[in-house]
């Protein structure tokens, strides 16, 4: 057995282990295998590892400290799977992205402002920059405060983020088929949808085109509506050119995100909370590897705020353009963004914490060996 030092961190509603790039293998494969093993991957209930048997908390930040003036630290996302073997590098994590700030802090590869310390981290994955914004007290990371996300119990103290230059992360275009409305065959047969590459790719659907509601909570889905959903995700990797349809789900199982929207109606959320149509702009599910997600992606976030300010796509058809300010509801609740322009940019808020620093213990031949 070989050890390596990590961290482990809450950012958002997800969870992830987090490493600097210096004590991770050197090629691709060989990080890739010990990602895997790290994580207890592939296993459903990742018991060998430290995954948490969810996608949102099956994922990896890895840091290093910028050589390039325009940013401070440069960010690698890895969204590791439970059920195969292989580790996804195409998009990014916004939940994720928001402990990379504090993380980079903690460890000193930053300089530190206070009140607010402002971290440039360029997502090489996207390669994009976020900006965080970071409460500091008396040299040190604030964690106290009355800031709270639907998802996270308690409160904390606030990080904002903001997305800046988000188009087209992944594929290089705002709409990767070069229209704001497609067609994809699914058993149903043609569903209207949109797919749009701001932060992350995703691909918007209507409920009410394929027989949801769309406030369906994450165990309400039976398996032939998750297994419809993925089909429709596959059929747009396929237009991405990700993969083709038949292997969308093995070759690229986190992106592009399928996302069901409909127009506002009130519903409750996972804890019972009831939710006014009033209170939000648009209804959001999200898929996240193959399973319904519990809260809404920040890039999705992202996503979905700048695509209502595109003509002619489905989320334009459901919000005001004129809204800078745009509120979703999402299982766990309601997030707000705030969407800037020329340069583009939104700003989410969020919460994250250290949880724990160690050593992994690996399998793989890598890291230091345990005498």
């Amino acid at each position: 057995m070989n050890k390596v030092p990590i961290t482990l961190m809450r950012g958002g509603t997800s969870k992830g282990v987090f490493l600097q790039k210096k004590d991770l293998p050197a090629t691709d494969q060989e990080r890739e295998e010990f990602l895997l093993d790290i994580m207890g991957s592939p296993d459903p209930n990742q018991i060998d590892g430290l995954g948490g048997a969810n996608s949102l908390t099956s994922k990896v930040a890895i840091i290093d400290k910028s050589s390039n003036s325009s940013y401070d630290i440069e960010y690698t996302f890895a969204q590791v799977s439970l059920y195969d073997q292989m580790v996804d590098f195409k998009g990014n994590c916004g939940n994720i992205s928001s402990a990379v700030g504090p993380y980079a802090i903690a460890k000193g590869l930053v300089s530190i402002e206070e009140p607010i310390t402002k971290v440039r981290i360029y997502n090489t994955n996207t390669k994009k920059i976020i900006t965080a914004e970071v409460e500091v007290e008396n040299g040190r990371v604030k964690t106290e405060g009355d800031y709270s996300i639907p998802g996270v119990p308690g409160s904390a103290s606030p990080i904002f983020l903001s997305f800046e230059n988000p188009e087209g992360a992944v594929t290089g275009k705002v709409l990767p088929t070069g229209r704001p409305i497609d067609f994809l065959s699914c058993s149903l047969g043609e569903i209207r949808a949109s797919i749009v590459d701001i932060a992350n790719p995703l691909v918007f659907v209507r409920a009410q085109d394929i027989g949801l509601r769309g406030d369906e909570l994450p165990e309400e889905y039976s398996k032939e509506q998750i297994d419809l959903l993925e089909e429709l995700r596959a059929a747009a990797a396929e237009k991405c050119g990700f993969a083709s349809k038949s292997e969308a789900t093995r070759l690229s199982p986190a992106t592009p995100k399928l996302t069901v929207v409909s127009k506002p109606f009130d519903y409750q959320d996972i804890e019972g909370e009831f939710h006014r149509e009033e209170d939000f702009n648009v209804l959001v599910r999200m898929m996240s590897m193959q399973r319904p997600h519990k809260a809404l992606a920040i890039t999705g976030a992202v996503c979905i705020t700048a695509a209502s300010k595109i003509e002619g796509t489905i989320l334009s058809e459901i919000i005001d353009k004129n809204s800078q300010t745009i509120s979703i509801g999402h299982p766990a609740g309601v997030m707000e963004t705030i969407y800037s322009e020329k340069p583009l940019s939104i700003k989410v808020g969020r919460t994250a914490r250290r949880l724990m620093e160690g050593t992994v213990y690996t399998k793989s031949n890598y890291g230091q060996s345990v005498i």
